[in-house]
């Protein structure tokens, strides 16, 4: 079974003259990332590669935990008391993570350093294990998005403030690659970094990007007989979040790495991913991060409510089930 989703567009994504698709890659925040592109023949594609790639490493050199020079490194390591002027990005996008922590009540926090290496899933050496009750408790001490003070582009260290920015750094990667991709004047192009995409415009056979949505993988299944769900992309962004993606099995138990701030720990509420659509591929990935935390009943009453297109897929008694929010319901083509 294949659904088709397709966008409602105030106007049609304009038909390039000349050029010919053309796809170029790279590596960045421990994953891939590629764009395929309508581009002159004659294009330096080399050229290309350099620049988006800059565009990534821009992200990394400021939000990375894994870069202990990175503007959030440094930040996570400064005196109480402190204050920190952030580069523009990593401004922007803790602002962005504020904002969706309060629309979430908390699901998203960008807070969760101490916790995210706790549990194996940051840049420190991991036992294995899930850790213990004391080792938890004292990490969530200091963790909670209202303890963080942005005042413009200066942050405030009131002390042990760990900043994590996992849930959303990617998403902004791929609105920065976009957006060098704008300023070279390209008009159509398809961006992924790590699963998320971004596409604007239209190939030259008059076709959108047409790209496929993430869907968990099923033991034994036969993936030929699994349902596909395709978007056409234009102007927007797709980010999904899963169990799969990044987890550590222990004891018969699988801990995946989207943490449940109230709990301190990986979320456990049923939801085996959650893919989001939005305009921005920042937001999208820090929301897929939030519906993921709520649970499936709360994630499509609060999709409902901003009219978000969400879909959530859960695991029961009888395989994976799929629930779509009804803004995602309203693209699809019947």
């Amino acid at each position: 079974m294949t659904r088709v989703l397709v966008p409602m567009l105030s106007e049609p994504p304009a038909r390039p003259v000349g050029g010919v698709v053309r796809g170029f890659d790279g590596e960045t925040m421990g994953t891939t990332w590629s764009v395929k592109a309508v581009l002159p023949v004659t294009t330096d594609l080399a050229a290309m590669t350099a620049m988006v790639q800059r565009a990534l490493d821009k992200v990394v050199s400021e939000m990375s935990a894994w870069d202990p020079m990175s503007a959030l490194s440094r930040f996570n390591r400064s005196a109480p008391g402190s204050w920190t002027v952030l580069p523009a990005g990593f401004a922007t996008v803790l602002r962005r993570a504020l904002e969706v922590a309060e629309g979430s009540d908390g699901a998203f926090d960008p807070t969760l350093g101490a916790i995210t290496d706790l549990w194996g899933f940051g840049p420190r050496p991991f036992s294995g294990e899930p850790p213990s009750a004391e080792a938890l408790d004292a990490a969530r001490a200091p963790i909670g998005w209202r303890r963080v003070t942005l005042d413009g582009d200066a942050l405030f260290q009131p002390g042990r403030l760990h900043i994590d920015l996992n849930g959303i750094a990617k998403g902004f990667g791929v609105d920065e690659a976009a957006r060098a991709l704008d300023r070279a004047g390209v008009r159509s192009y398809l961006v992924e970094v790590g699963g998320e995409l971004r596409g604007t415009g239209a190939k030259p056979d008059g076709q959108p990007w047409w790209v496929e949505l993430e869907r968990p993988p099923v033991a034994g299944a036969n993936d030929e007989n699994a349902p596909r769900t395709l978007l056409a992309l234009h102007g927007l962004s797709v980010a999904t979040s899963g169990d799969y993606r990044r987890f550590f099995d222990h004891a018969g138990k699988r801990y995946a790495h989207t943490l449940d701030p109230a709990a301190g720990a990986p979320c456990d509420a049923g939801v085996v991913s959650v893919t989001v659509i939005h305009s921005e591929c920042m937001t999208a990935d820090a929301l897929a991060t939030a519906l993921t935390v709520m649970g499936p009943d709360a994630a499509i009453a609060f999709a409902t409510a901003r009219n978000l297109p969400a879909l959530v897929v859960t695991r029961g008694p009888n395989g994976l089930s799929e629930r779509l929010s009804p803004a995602l319901l309203a693209m699809l083509d019947e």
